[in-house]
């Protein structure tokens, strides 16, 4: 498995690569197909945030899907600590899962196409209403700003295989194309392992 090291805002040593590197071949036991992990430490320079000043971000990529997660604390290590006990406990959730609805499911990746922040174009000024593009919108005034958009390819999946990717980046909810209606839906947690299901008519 390989593991990649990288820090924004920060200097990381030798030596916490190694920590990373050690600390990291317990996800082996949960996940024998995983190929690479990506360590992302950013440290907050907000003195008000000194009790989360440095956040991990781990992702690991396998023959399967994605798997996410990212935690804060005062120090690198109890960050790394910290998300890589929530990314145990996502394998963990998705084994059970699979143990659970065991045959139901060929488990199929959705890929993953982030983009990054939206092309500003220059404000145009007519009669003193000011209009600009903020992706596809155009925005009269003072209007809403999108922060971020992305794009996902889809692959048509099963609610099973949507339900276990959502546990995977440990999101409580997961846009999909419905495998046997072939509509767009969203499945989200409710409580505890409780879920909820939208689906959209398009016809």
């Amino acid at each position: 498995m390989e593991v990649v090291v990288t820090g924004r805002h920060c200097e990381v040593s030798d030596r916490f690569r190694e920590h990373v590197s050690d600390k990291l071949t317990r996800l082996e036991k949960h996940d024998h197909r995983i190929m690479r992990v990506q360590v992302e430490v950013e440290l907050e320079k907000n003195p008000r945030q000194h009790d989360r000043s440095t956040k991990v971000e781990l992702t690991a990529f396998s023959k399967g899907p994605v798997i996410r997660a990212e935690a804060a604390a005062e120090d690198k290590m109890g960050a790394l600590d910290l998300a890589l006990d929530k990314m145990q406990a996502q394998m963990r959730r998705a084994a059970d899962r699979r143990r659970v609805h065991k045959g139901r499911n060929a488990h199929v990746s959705v890929g993953e196409a982030l983009a990054g922040m939206p092309q500003l174009e220059d404000p145009v000024e007519d009669d003193g209403v000011v209009e600009r593009k903020v992706g596809p919108i155009t925005v009269t005034g003072d209007g809403p700003l999108v922060v971020r958009e992305k794009s996902h390819s889809a692959v048509p999946m099963t609610l099973d295989q949507a339900l276990y990717e959502m546990e995977l980046v440990g999101h409580d909810f997961y846009l999909f194309v419905d495998k046997e209606s072939e509509r767009p839906s969203v499945v989200y947690r409710r409580r505890g392992y409780d879920y909820g299901v939208i689906s959209l008519d398009v016809g």
